[in-house]
């Protein structure tokens, strides 16, 4: 049943929206005539193969393919559906959503996570003000100095500083008629134990806001400037903030993400502003936790590699461990990248740079790798008790790898640096599986890769009648007195053209909005048609070209038929049917020859 409401708001978001401004919001476009160009943000590219032309509200990329209208654009680059891309520009539009019809519990919840929004936001402001504008932030700006992070990064983040006084956001807040229940319910204040009031629960640190994939402040983490404890504080569980599917920078990294095709996760938000700050975007950090299903499955929603980065001190091995357990089942490609000298990855930037940094980045370790040298580092292999402990502790590692090649090297490498006999490592092997082979499932890999098509004729004479279809519906009339469209040979094409005939004859506009209705293929088969060029020819030669080709191909299609059942009559003594089918292959023959 359609809802006429929604039908209108997708229309209003519609018409407001421009293609060419979307697109540039995410993508450096130079102009070329009526075009525009840049390197695809869907796959690594250095020659621009990326094309948009905004009069026709379509975008596609000549590499991997992808096309479509610019909800099409919103939803592939930020990992989300068509429709919560409609939403998302309607949200940036200011087009409000259609209402329908809620209860007073959800009325309540809504109204309340917008309340705790807002006074997220106001406290990001205050303290990223107190660190920027104030003597009192002198502290913390010497602090961050001192770990070597930019003001460009300070802003990017828009990091900030906590007051050493016990109430100073609260008074302020609560003088601004910020009601005391949202400083509650936010975790920025809590009541005093003893009297009534209010005290900070950030005082004297260093504040690092903390957003969600969309970039809206969810939380603050807070560090000391001392060595009093914690040395981290975080925003207690909320309706805005939960650990354990938060992480810290996504919302800045996850484009990255999706252009390197792997994520860096390392333990805390100041290792991932310093892997930031040296120009690693790419990075992401858990909060005080351990790495959960929920954070793999964020990840895997951008890309099909996780390379962790955690501490080189014992403790960080061991929650590098146990995330690599977390992840392992996944079907990620898992690497890890070691971090030498016992440093945290921060340290390690400060002392030897960017550029040494990236160089670790591109020695990450294999999963199973990295277990092994794990493994023989904390178990004593000399004793045939000891054996058998590091073999156990690599089942699990080893028993996941799908690849059976890959396997049994490990498998013989293993066998060899223990000295245990290789029949004997494959059947424990076996035997952890319970013997049967478990395929882990695969990951999703949103990541597109370019793609080398064969273009024929064929095809490129399907797209230039499509372009002209697109402007005049009244060439749907024309094809059809030369190809019939179930004649069309390309599935796409041919969705399409039937898509623009079924609405011309039901009186419907055929545009970018309508256009959704199409499949994926078809949707970027249409942009490409709409993007590509003619190749210097004009647009009625071009399309006179096209029409012989698409009928030669058709009359080519129909003679094969013909004949073929000219054969098959023939084999079955069915001599009047084969003549009948002779007399229609020479027809053909005659009229391909006149094309």
């Amino acid at each position: 049943m359609r809802n006429e409401a929604m039908d209108d708001f997708v229309e209003r978001v519609s018409e407001a929206t421009d293609i060419l401004r979307v697109v540039q919001g995410y993508v450096p476009l130079k102009r070329r005539g009526n075009r525009y160009w840049g390197c695809c943000p869907f796959h690594q590219e250095k020659t621009a193969s990326f094309s948009v032309v905004p009069d026709k509200g379509f975008f596609y990329c000549f590499g991997c393919h992808a096309g479509g209208n610019a909800f099409k654009f919103i939803s592939l680059i930020e990992n989300i559906s068509y429709f919560d891309a409609i939403k998302l520009q309607a949200e940036k539009l200011g087009i409000p959503l259609p209402e329908r019809r809620r209860s007073p519990q959800e009325i309540a919840r809504e109204r309340e996570i917008k309340d705790l929004r807002k006074v997220n936001e106001l406290a990001r402001d205050f303290f990223h003000n107190c660190l920027t504008m104030t003597r009192m932030g002198e502290t913390g700006k010497a602090y961050f100095a001192g770990r070597g992070i930019r003001e460009e990064t300070i802003e990017e983040f828009q990091l900030g500083y906590a007051p050493p006084a016990w109430d100073k956001l609260s008074t302020a807040f609560l003088k601004r008629g910020i009601k005391q229940e949202f400083l509650l319910a936010s975790g920025l204040s809590a009541e005093r134990k003893q009297g009534n009031g209010l005290y900070d629960r950030f005082r004297g640190r260093v504040i690092i806001p903390i957003a969600d994939e969309r970039g809206r402040v969810v939380g603050f983490g807070g560090r000391v400037l001392d060595d009093s404890t914690p040395k981290y504080l975080n925003t207690p569980e909320t309706i805005l903030f939960n650990k354990r599917k938060i992480l810290f920078g996504l919302d800045r990294s996850h484009r990255a993400i999706q252009q390197e095709g792997r994520a860096i996760v390392v333990e805390g938000y100041m290792d991932a502003i310093s892997v930031f700050d040296a120009g690693v975007h790419n990075v992401v950090a858990s909060l005080g936790t351990s790495f959960t299903p929920e954070h793999a499955k964020k990840l895997l929603h951008y890309a099909p590699e996780i390379c962790f980065c955690y501490d080189s001190d014992e403790a960080g091995q061991k929650a590098t461990i146990r995330a690599l357990s977390i992840v392992r089942d996944t079907g990620a490609v898992v690497r890890v990248i070691v971090v030498p000298d016992g440093k945290d990855p921060d340290e390690f930037i400060r002392r030897h740079g960017a550029d040494a940094f990236r160089k670790l980045v591109d020695k990450a370790l294999p999963l199973v790798e990295y277990r092994l040298r794990y493994v023989l580092s904390h178990v004593n292999y000399d004793t045939l008790d000891g054996k058998v402990r590091a073999l156990h502790e690599m089942l699990p590692v080893l028993a996941g790898i799908r690849e059976p090649a890959a396997r049994m090297e490990y498998e013989k490498k293993l066998a060899q640096t223990l000295m245990l006999d290789e029949g004997l490592v494959r059947s424990e092997i076996r035997h952890y599986h319970g013997g049967t082979e478990q395929a882990a499932s695969p990951a999703r890999q949103p990541i597109r890769q370019a793609i080398v098509r064969q273009d024929t004729a064929l095809q490129k004479a399907g797209r230039i009648v499509i372009r002209m279809a697109w402007q005049d519906a009244a060439v749907l009339v024309h094809l059809e007195t030369i190809v019939p469209l179930e004649g069309i040979q390309s599935s796409a094409q041919r969705e399409i053209l039937t898509f623009f005939k079924t609405s011309m004859e039901q009186g419907r506009p055929v545009d970018e909005a309508s256009a959704a209705s199409l499949s994926d293929e078809a949707a970027a088969e249409l942009s490409r048609a709409l993007v590509e060029d003619l190749g210097g020819r004009e647009e009625a030669e071009a399309y006179d070209d096209s029409l012989r080709v698409l009928r030669r191909a058709y009359l080519n299609a129909l003679y094969a038929e013909h004949s073929r059942k000219a054969n098959e009559y023939a084999q079955n003594g069915q001599h009047e049917a084969c003549l009948q089918e002779l007399n229609e292959v020479n027809k053909i023959k005659h009229e391909m020859d006149e094309w």
